[in-house]
């Protein structure tokens, strides 16, 4: 649920950038590496000490 809540931020995001006068490239390069950073922590806490997965 957290991935699709960082997803949606990140379009979001991307959305209300371009709309205020960014490139719509910049925009997406922040949104795209806010979606990097989710999907990243989301692979890792399958590692920490307590998981089963």
């Amino acid at each position: 649920m957290g991935l699709v809540l960082t997803i949606t931020a990140g379009v979001i995001v991307w959305i209300v950038l371009w709309a205020l006068g960014a490139k719509g490239f910049d925009a997406f390069m922040l949104a795209a590496a806010i979606m990097l950073v989710g999907a990243s922590l989301k692979i890792l806490s399958g590692y920490l000490p307590g998981r089963r997965n």
